[in-house]
Order: structure tokens, then sequence, then C-alpha cells
């Protein structure tokens, strides 16, 4: 096996893995979109609006631990075939959702599409971290979160050319008309959507015999024999934090940059512009995998994190262009913390890289819980004041880095099954 993984297959397995990474950060970040369009319909504050969130975050809670045995039971391929119709179906309950008019229901279908998308995360982060040599597991898994980045540049751009027409995101009252019309925008969006996953359900098909000779065999683990490791822990709290530092400040960086006291522009076209934060993580990634060959792991992070607390306190601060830019350009420093604190924690935790890698998936409910604190205080003291949130968050993730930084590798799993939960 371990010369499978380290050979021309590996290669293959992984390529088709980060398609996948590519695939769910499209679909993820087609809900910043999403969220300004069902505040203009459904007449939302913000952080009503963003139970979009909290219903496609809460998920990894939910599904992690079921999404570990059934990987255990089933297989790198079959969980990732099952996982991929799961968001095909959830792109079908948001359909009918727009034809039912039923907020409700919408929430429902990202709570579908979010459970596909986790058990996916529990089966491919860690597999893109194994197909290969042990010592390159952080710079595999950062090149194939550039991809998931890339789809996150493309989903905001692609969403908000879709879902934003017409006058029912511009703030004033919404008549029947006009509110049929926008959620016949949000059909069309999501109908292509589950074009795509219908595509990539036959690729992976098509790749399964690939796949399943390269991937490490599964282990039978659950997430709660990390419990017990305090480095996994350290690294579940930072998951958790940055995911919701993350998706707290890309869910209403359209509102936040349309607002007349910072760029004064449309809400398409500052929705839009969502498509450069994502972006610049998708540049952090691509450059931050060229880096990690170079410099230590921990180190980069921190220096990551340190800038990303900073320009949260510019956008906090100040007005005008230089606090909507530096919104954006927290984006940037983002790029290389999930898959850094990831590999970081498995290196350090004194459980087994199965169970650890289980809880780091069951972190990343963080995008449930903290965009819903960020949203009330957006609501109470206005959404600049709210940055306070993913400042303090990643003033968390600088000390967790200054300590891996110091801490001991942990010996004995190198080379481990990476993709067992």
């Amino acid at each position: 096996m371990g010369d499978v993984r380290s050979g021309p297959s590996a290669i293959g397995a992984f390529a088709v893995v980060t398609s996948l990474f590519f695939a769910w950060g499209f679909i993820t970040s087609m809900i910043d979109p999403l969220i300004v369009a069902v505040k203009g319909i459904y007449s939302l504050g913000d952080r009503e609006a963003l139970l979009t969130q909290f219903a496609f975050f809460i998920s990894y809670g939910v599904i992690s631990l079921p999404a570990a045995a059934l990987l255990t039971r089933a297989g790198h391929v079959r969980t990732i075939l099952i996982s991929l119709a799961a968001m095909l179906a959830a792109c079908l309950i948001i359909l009918l959702a727009t034809f039912a008019e039923t907020y409700a229901l919408v929430l429902f279908g990202l709570f579908v599409l979010g459970s596909g998308i986790t058990a996916l995360q529990v089966a491919a982060n860690p597999l893109s971290a194994a197909l290969g040599d042990p010592g390159r597991s952080h710079f595999r898994l950062v090149f194939s979160q550039a991809f998931n980045s890339l789809g996150t540049v493309i989903g905001p751009y692609v969403g908000a050319r879709i879902m934003l027409q017409g006058a029912a995101h511009q703030g004033g009252p919404v008549d029947a008309a006009a509110r049929t019309a926008a959620l016949g925008h949000i059909h069309t969006a999501f109908l292509v959507v589950a074009a795509l996953m219908a595509l990539l359900i036959a690729f992976i098909w098509a790749s399964r015999q690939r796949i399943g000779v390269a991937a490490p065999a599964p282990v039978a683990a659950s997430p709660l024999g990390a419990l017990g490791s305090g480095w996994a822990l350290f690294g579940a709290l930072a998951i958790f934090l940055y995911v919701g530092a993350e998706v707290s400040i890309g869910s209403l960086l359209a509102l936040f940059l349309s607002e007349e006291r910072i760029f004064a522009i449309p809400l398409q076209q500052a929705a839009e512009l969502v498509s450069l934060y994502w972006g610049g993580a998708m540049i952090g990634r691509f450059v931050g995998s060229a880096l990690l060959t170079r410099l230590p792991a921990a180190g980069l992070l921190a220096v990551a994190a340190l800038v990303a607390a900073l320009l949260c306190g510019v956008a906090l601060a100040t007005v005008g262009p230089i606090a909507g830019y530096a919104a954006i350009a927290v984006g940037l420093f983002n790029s290389i913390m999930f898959p850094t604190i990831f590999t970081l924690t498995l290196e350090r935790s004194s459980a087994s890289h199965a169970s650890t890698s289980g809880l780091l998936c069951v972190a990343i409910v963080g995008g449930a819980a903290l965009p819903q604190l960020y949203g009330h205080i957006a609501d109470v003291a206005g959404r600049s004041v709210a940055y306070v949130v993913p400042a303090l968050a990643y003033l968390v993730i600088l000390v967790f880095a200054l300590a891996a930084h110091r801490a001991r590798v942990t010996e004995g799993e190198v080379g481990a099954p990476l993709a067992a939960h």
C-alpha cells in the first residue's frame, strides 16, 4: 500500500479528489449571495438572514459522527458518491422551496446540502493529505484547498449575477411579482448547481477504481476518541473559530460594502466584489502551498492570523474604501488557516489521526455559531462593530500557532491512514 500511495496512482487519485474541493467551494460560496437574496425577499434582519449559514454549518455538528461511521463501513468511494447524491437531493429540495415560496424549506435544503458536504470533507480532507509522501502533507492539503478557493471565487460571482437581479434586493418594499421573480432567480442558480452535481457524480463513478486503489484503508475510529487529547481540542477550537470568522465576514460582506459609509454601491455589484475576498484566499493558498515547502507551518499561520486580526481592526475602526478593502483583504490571510491548523493538529495530537480528523470536521460547526453572534451585533450596533468577533477569533488562532511552534510533533503515526474517521 505504501508504494501505491506514493506513485502515479496516488497522483491520479489526488487530482480526482482535488476536483471535489473545487465543487464544494463553489457550492458553499453560493450561500453568500443567497443570504442577500433571501434578506430582500423575506424582509429579514442580518441575524435572521444568517440562519442560512446556521442551517448549512450546523450539519457539521450533527453529521460528522454518522459520516465517520459511514466511511469505516462503506469506504472512500461509496462515501464520496453518497455525499454527492445528498448534495444533488439538497439542490432539488431548494428548487422545490422556490416553488413553495417557503424560507423554512430553503433552510432544510441547506441543511441537507451541508450534510452531504460534511460527509465529503470527512473523507476528502485527510485523504488529500494522505495521498503521497507524509512529509508533504501540508503542501497537498493546501494545494487542494487552493482549488476549493477557486470554486469560492467563481461561486459568489455566478450566484450574484443570477440571484440578485431585480428590485427585490434593493431595500424597498417587495411586492408579490418581484418576490416570485427573485425566487425564480434562486431556482435558476440551484438548477445550475444540480447539473454540476450530476456531472461530478458521473466523473467520480468513472474514477472510482483509481481512488479505491490509492486510498488508505478505513480504520474504525470515533472522533470521540480525540476528546482526551489537549492538542486535538485546541485544534478543534482553532478550526471552530477560523470557520466562524471566515463565514461571518463573507456572509455579510456584500451588505457591508454596499453601505453608504463604505463603498456606496448597488447590492449586486457589492456581491460580485465578494469574489475578491475568496479570490484572496485562492491566491494565498497557491502561494502558501509553495511557502510551506520552505517555511515552518506554525510560523506562517501565526503571521496570517495576526494580520487578519489587524485588518478586522481596520474594518471596525475606519470608514470608506479603507474599511472595505481591509475587509476584502482578510481573505488573503484566511488562505492557509484551515489546512495548516488541520495538519498541525494531526501532527501533535496524542489521539489517532482518524479520531482527530473527525473531531476537526465536527468543529466546522463554528460556521453556524459565530455568524449568529456576528449578525446579532450587526443588527444592534452595526456591521462595522461586528468585526470584533472575527478579530478576537484570529487572536486565539495566533495563540494556537505560537503554541504549535513550540510543541513537539507526535511520533509513531507518520503515514497513518488519515482518511479514516
